[in-house]
């Protein structure tokens, strides 16, 4: 056990400043400032705090934090005093309570040891781990494994492959009705071509009707690609700008639960040998020199829990935010795909309908076809041509016109 004596050990602060102030705290409707004590006699020469609760008279004032030391209460020095005693005396005070303070003026940087470093590797190495591996490895991940935010991230993977998989197949189908398009361009040109060169007015009408149909599909053929295209923009903006950042939040948000976890474990660990000593009757050095490693971790554990909250906080709201675009995302792009689809097939269906030319009536024995600097004529002269009756002269002109409409084709 410590004597009198041993109050007078000269405090080792580890080259970290204090700095004296004041403040007063009105209390709350249960009498209580928010803050918990820690150190006074018998084994420290010094009162600490050890943290300050949220939304209390203490945090929300915001001057006391973890690891500063109390100096005195309405005037009155606590020196010498148990933690216990000097809760009731602050408990005694109605009202407004008066704190006298030296202020812990800590780089947390300073904190940071080797030791936190590993115990943050070690938390991010459990988070990977099922919990029969951890267990096996003798590591506990109990309070790692309720966190539902990393659960959110396995969502957003998953939303992240919906995504790929809608990209692609709009890319596909892009390309399917761009080939289409073209397709219906070259039938327009091609019949176009007959229509002018046909000397028939009837059969010559009717081909241009038919070729302007196909023109037309190929301008609605267009406009759906008009449509469906900036899907693949909005789309490629939620896959590659929305989820990777929202994914490197949460990966920051990881990095900065790990730390905290890890001065939770690191603060457990030197309270544990704190009462070990105790248990057993043996001074220790840090808590009677005025246990300045100990409330230096306190700090450091009280600034990653609030950078923690904070990070915390902006994911959810990220997350939520992405959710909300998500849902109503593909509620539009789905509204705008099936919206163009069906303009085009209403706008192709009326088109054909209007252009109902077939059976086209023409008089083989009077068909011109001309193209390049061949040119195909049938007359009466050549209905008299030896071997062939009038069915066969007019299978053999159907003949060469087919031919001629495939070599046009050929060369479109």
């Amino acid at each position: 056990m410590f004597t009198d004596m041993d109050y007078e050990l000269e405090e080792d602060k580890l080259g970290i400043p204090t700095v004296p102030g004041t403040i007063s705290l009105k209390k709350d409707a249960q009498n209580l400032i928010g803050i918990s004590i820690g150190g006074g006699a018998q084994y420290c020469p010094c009162l600490y705090i050890v943290q300050v609760f949220d939304n209390t008279p203490a945090a929300l004032e915001g001057t006391l934090a973890a690891g500063d030391e109390i100096t005195g209460v309405n005037g009155k020095p606590v020196k010498g005093k148990t933690k216990v005693e000097v809760a009731k005396m602050i408990q005694a005070v109605q009202g407004e309570a008066m704190i006298h303070y030296n202020k812990l003026h800590a780089d947390p940087k300073q904190g940071k040891s080797l030791d936190i470093v590993l115990k943050k590797v070690k938390h991010r190495l459990v988070e990977n781990m099922s919990s029969g591996t951890a267990d096996a490895l003798g590591l506990s991940r109990a309070i790692l494994c309720n966190d539902g935010l990393v659960k959110r991230l396995e969502e957003l993977e998953k939303t992240a492959e919906l995504y790929k998989g809608l990209m692609e197949h709009t890319k596909r189908l892009l390309r399917a009705f761009f080939e289409l398009s073209q397709t219906h361009r070259a039938f327009g040109d091609v019949f176009s071509v007959i229509g002018v060169r046909e000397p028939q007015a009837a059969a010559s009408e009717a081909f241009v009707k038919f070729a302007e149909a196909h023109r037309n599909m190929e301008k609605y053929g267009i406009q759906l690609l008009k449509t469906i295209k900036p899907m693949l923009h909005d789309l490629n903006t939620y896959l590659h700008k929305a989820i990777p950042d929202t994914k490197l939040t949460i990966r920051k948000y990881l990095d900065v639960k790990f730390e905290y976890l890890s001065y939770c474990l690191k603060v457990k660990e030197m309270d544990d040998e704190e009462y070990s000593c105790i248990a057993m009757g043996e001074p220790m050095y840090r808590v009677g020199t005025g246990n300045y490693e100990y409330r230096l971790v306190l700090r450091c554990r009280q600034e990653a829990r609030t950078r923690f909250a904070k990070m915390r906080k902006d994911v959810l709201e990220k997350i939520e935010l992405l959710d909300q675009k998500h849902v109503q995302d593909i509620v539009f792009q789905l509204q705008r795909f099936v919206s163009g689809m069906s303009r085009y097939y209403d706008e192709c269906y009326a088109v054909l309908k209007d252009a109902d030319v077939f059976p086209i009536e023409v008089d083989l024995s009077r068909t011109m076809i001309n193209y390049g600097s061949q040119s195909c004529s049938f007359t009466e002269e050549e209905e008299e041509e030896e071997g062939g009756g009038s069915e066969e002269q007019d299978g053999g002109a159907g003949k060469q016109a087919e031919n001629g409409a495939e070599k046009l084709i050929d060369d479109f």
